[in-house]
């Protein structure tokens, strides 16, 4: 169950707009590097909305997931399956959806929310009988 969710479209939108009127450089938006380039390839979501940039290809979702108890999956691009599973079993973590352009490297995050188990919430400690 998704919580804390933010939306950044009207940011995004305002960013768009100082593209066209000249007031931000293609340079600072289409900055995506390669290791999230290589995570739209393989762990990002197709869209049918065209780059709002160079309007040559779909952007692709890519979700990144923080949260400490994560261990060596803090930090790193999952598919939605796994952030199902993760949702589930998991305390509390963060999700980071970035779109990305794989042609002109354009890149915005355009939502954020909280997944998992909230703190206190879920597993129950087993009692032993003695």
């Amino acid at each position: 169950m998704h919580r804390q969710i933010v939306d950044y479209a009207l940011a995004r939108r305002e960013c768009l707009a100082r593209v066209r009127t000249g007031g931000t450089a293609l340079s600072q938006v289409c900055d995506a590097d390669p290791y999230l380039l290589r995570a739209a390839k393989f762990h990002g979501k197709p869209t049918d909305q065209v780059c709002p940039v160079c309007r040559k290809e779909q952007v692709t979702l890519v979700s990144w997931v923080f949260g400490e108890h994560l261990g060596r999956v803090h930090g790193s691009a999952r598919s939605a399956a796994e952030i199902e599973a993760l949702d589930g079993g998991a305390g509390e973590f963060t999700v980071h959806v970035v779109e990305v352009c794989r042609t002109c490297r354009w890149n915005y995050l355009v939502q954020s929310y909280v997944a998992g188990l909230p703190e206190g919430a879920g597993r129950r400690r087993r009692r032993v009988a003695k």
